[in-house]
């Protein structure tokens, strides 16, 4: 396990644990908890200010406050108490005035006086700062700083930027919480001493992938292709394969879709959707002779996504060898039939062009990899097995297990109607898509989530009786966290 998290990591987290039933409200009371523990350990008496901003960092502060009555703090909230951004922080604001604790809302930098106490505890902003600090907050850091007091940040120091040191709080101690946030141990001049406390996340709720894994919205000023060029290299054998991947990868998001399929394939994919671009290869399935068409629409597009339907002929193996070396800075899923053709270890292609393999136990195993019934020894061959042959592994399962080498994340969603055919497909569909914008670890870990939820969404409607286009169209569904 990293010794470090970084901002972003830590909100995955904490969304996640909600979707397990770790609620936000019992990681703040931890917290918030530890923060008053800490300093009734140093402190049997004095004055204590509380300065709190209206995110979860405040509620944090919230909490202190609530288990430090007895010294009496003064809690100053910077900002409106109806502008207090979550559920949590606000209930336990409402705790304070229920209770007659001494607090009050610092409107704008005017209403700030000298900080005038023993203990100052920090709780106004949190992670995620970058750049200069806004009004009243930068003030109050300036009165922090200027203070002779004992000061305590929550989680890390407010207006932390290791860019911008000049506008962070000086901490003489900071309390993070689960992991210590990066850059706490290298700018310790800001933070101080730091201690990490432990607020109830099991180290496998790290792994667990949920709605902190989907993508962000779209931006307002997005424009056709923004969202990523998709290519699908699949079919012969089987028609329904490429067509299903592709049309995932679309409800996925994807601005633009190409199948390039043999010709024996290209009029009845084209016959699902309009939505599809269909380029005809040379034959009735894919060989030596259409790479070079082929190689010629890659560099037309962000992600490829091969195997779906190809069939299993030597010539084809051999052209699916001869696409993926040829493009070494591309970012390839690789699926179904593809994976028969793979030799392992693949040529290290660097993490930019790391490409994800999507097996099944089976395929798993053929490919060289071991599979376990226990999950935690599964995690780690699948960990080892994409350390070793440069690949992020998407391994299907009852529990999808997704790893790039370094780290592990396993998938819950999905249920048993989705054996029919065609979910493999469209599971590929959605990681290429997000692939045309996201890592590769973050692509194979939301795709699944959102694959195995829209079939969850699906299987409420039709049971057993599923299909893998009941699959697609609760996609949009999925990535809304539902």
């Amino acid at each position: 396990m990293k010794t470090e998290i970084t901002p972003s990591e830590m909100r995955r987290i904490d969304r996640n644990c909600a979707g397990i039933g770790l609620l936000p409200l019992q990681l703040m009371e931890n917290a918030g908890a530890h923060v008053a523990r800490v300093v009734r350990t140093r402190f049997d008496r004095g004055t204590v200010i509380i300065l709190a901003g209206t995110g979860n960092n405040g509620g944090d502060g919230f909490v202190a406050a609530r288990h430090l009555l007895n010294y009496n703090p003064e809690i100053l909230l910077l900002g409106r108490a109806r502008n207090i951004a979550t559920d949590e922080a606000r209930q336990n604001w409402q705790i304070l005035k229920n209770l007659g604790a001494n607090i009050r809302e610092i409107r704008d930098s005017s209403e700030l006086q000298a900080l005038d106490a023993d203990v100052i505890i920090d709780a106004m902003l949190g992670t995620g700062v970058r750049g200069r600090v806004r009004e009243p907050a930068a003030s109050a850091i300036a009165m922090i700083n200027a203070s002779d007091a004992f000061v305590l940040s929550v989680d890390v120091p407010s207006g932390f930027d290791p860019d911008h040191l000049e506008y962070s709080v000086r901490a003489d101690l900071t309390v993070t919480f689960h992991r210590r946030k990066t850059g706490l141990f290298e700018y310790s001049g800001v933070a101080g001493e730091v201690e990490v406390a432990e607020i109830g996340i099991p180290a496998r709720a790290e792994r667990i992938a949920g709605t902190g894994d989907l993508p962000p919205a779209r931006s307002a000023g997005s424009h056709k292709g923004d969202s990523g060029r998709v290519l699908v290299i699949g079919g012969g054998a089987f028609t329904g394969a490429p067509a299903l991947a592709a049309l995932a990868a679309l409800r996925t998001g994807a601005d633009w879709v190409t199948v390039a399929t043999p010709r024996s394939a290209a009029q009845v994919i084209a016959g699902f959707s309009p939505n599809l671009i269909v380029h005809a290869l040379s034959s009735r399935y894919l060989a030596h002779d259409d790479t070079r068409a082929i190689n010629a629409l890659i560099r037309r597009h962000d992600v490829v996504m091969i195997g779906m339907g190809l069939g299993r002929e030597s010539k084809t193996a051999e052209a699916v060898l001869e696409i993926i070396a040829a493009n070494p800075d591309t970012r390839f899923v690789i699926d179904a039939d593809a994976l028969h053709a793979l030799e392992m270890p693949l040529p290290d292609r660097g993490r930019a062009a790391m490409p994800v393999v999507t097996p099944h136990a089976g395929e798993f195993e053929q490919l060289g990899g071991t599979v376990a019934a226990d999950l935690d020894e599964r995690c780690e061959l699948v960990m080892d097995f994409s350390a070793r042959n440069r690949v992020v592994t998407l391994l299907k399962g009852e529990i999808d297990v997704i790893s790039d080498g370094e780290d592990v994340r396993t998938n819950h969603t999905g249920n048993a109607g989705m054996t029919v055919g065609g979910t493999g497909d469209v599971l590929a569909g959605v990681v290429g898509a997000l692939l045309a914008t996201h890592g590769a670890p973050a692509a194979a870990t939301a795709g699944a989530f959102i694959a195995g939820t829209a079939g969850d969404l699906a299987f409420r409607k039709f049971g057993y009786g599923l299909l893998a286009t009941d699959v697609i169209e609760c996609i949009p569904e999925a990535m809304q966290g539902i």
